[in-house]
């Protein structure tokens, strides 16, 4: 094993995991502040979401001999974030994490369950996702038009790093974001201080479970979870030819997202942006030793995970309409992509149109809220339209 260790696989995967972390964590956090969590919540929430990705970057890799490369659920913390708080709060949104974890889980021993989520047919998958994505997509519009001093520095920094690499916008926005603090924020040590948790509670959240959060989080967490990351994920790796054993992965990054999913952390998943870089010729010429890049992210981001509490510290410093505006930068490529598919097919408009409109318009039916509901409606008029035209 310490054979097939290379400089270009440890160089890539140290690259894959700033790049993955700094693109995202502002959407975790927006997530978990949505479902009211308090400061030192949102903190464990993150810190375990991070840790999670390491154990499974280390894991998978070191079992599967492929650069089988895990991420946190970036759609899924955006469903969060354009999510009414539940009644019971942040402790029933534990509760839904919970369930979503073990739906993933039995996911990972029920083929069959599998194959269902796989039939929803791909455009209304495609229109959930932009449904949930667009409100933090509009956030940075938003935010310009209120604090436009404090976000055109972001969006400038993020437009030079897209013309010149695609995967630098967001590392040059999130370093833009951090300038726009030391000018404009109280960042100072004492300040910092003030609110510093350097290690978060390790008790797990006090979990509330109902229907309610079961329909209204947990099902549509899980589809966007299934859709927007394990799903692309496992074809970019199959796309680079490696051979991939959906259920074992789905499984094991199943029961972790269970294990940590009590302490506020949303689920973890494969991967499909970090997951390129990692399987190209640039993390090693031979494609047999490339899992090591994802093995090397996974180290990364153990150590990061300990720099929660100075990230959520630092976040808490700004205006929120700065954070969402850095969350929803992170979003575009996402959106764009989700977008383009659920409207693919010509003669099947109407379904994905109605589920991207429905899960979007943040409304509820019967206390459930309107991505699932958006998946629903969707699919019946997409069986309804293919029964018509035969």
């Amino acid at each position: 094993m310490l054979r097939d260790l290379s400089i270009p696989a440890v160089s890539m995967g140290i690259l894959a995991a700033f790049v993955g972390y700094s693109a995202s964590f502002a959407i975790v956090l927006a997530g978990l502040k949505a479902m009211g969590a308090t400061g030192e919540q949102a903190t464990t929430g993150l810190f375990f979401a991070t840790i999670g990705m390491g154990i499974c970057s280390i894991w998978l890799p070191a079992v599967t001999r492929i650069p089988a490369a895990v991420a946190w659920s970036t759609p899924g913390a955006a469903f969060l974030a354009a999510t009414a708080v539940l009644p019971g709060g942040f402790g029933e949104a534990v509760g839904a994490f919970i369930f979503c974890a073990g739906l993933l889980v039995l996911t990972g021993f029920i083929p069959t369950i599998g194959r269902i989520v796989a039939a929803i047919p791909k455009p209304i998958a495609n229109g959930l996702l932009a449904g949930v994505l667009l409100k933090l997509c509009l956030a940075p519009a938003m935010a310009l038009g209120t604090t436009p001093l404090l976000v055109l520095p972001v969006l400038v920094a993020w437009l030079a790093g897209l013309t010149w690499n695609r995967l630098a916008a967001m590392p040059f926005a999130v370093l833009a974001f951090l300038g726009v603090l030391y000018f404009t924020a109280d960042t100072s040590a004492d300040a910092l201080q003030a609110d510093m948790v350097w290690l978060p509670a390790f008790t797990p959240a006090m979990s509330i479970f109902t229907v309610q959060s079961f329909f209204s989080i947990s099902v549509p967490l899980y589809l966007v979870t299934m859709a927007g990351q394990n799903i692309p994920g496992f074809a970019v790796l199959e796309l680079n030819g490696y051979p991939v054993q959906r259920q074992p992965l789905i499984r094991r990054t199943g029961i972790v997202s269970l294990a940590f999913a009590p302490f506020g952390s949303i689920p973890v998943n494969m991967s499909a942006i970090t997951a390129a870089m990692m399987a190209g010729e640039d993390a090693g010429r031979d494609p047999a030793t490339r899992y090591w890049a994802a093995m090397t992210s996974g180290v990364v981001y153990v150590l990061l995970a300990f720099a929660a509490a100075v990230v959520t510290s630092l976040a808490s410093l700004a205006p929120l309409t700065l954070i969402t505006a850095v969350a929803g930068l992170a979003l575009v490529p996402a959106f764009v992509g989700s977008i383009s598919a659920a409207f693919s097919e010509r003669n099947q408009l109407e379904a994905p149109a109605l589920t991207f409109l429905i899960a979007a318009s943040g409304m509820t039916l019967f206390g459930i809220s309107g991505a699932f509901w958006g998946v629903v409606v969707g699919v019946l008029i997409w069986l309804a339209k293919t029964l018509a035209n035969r």
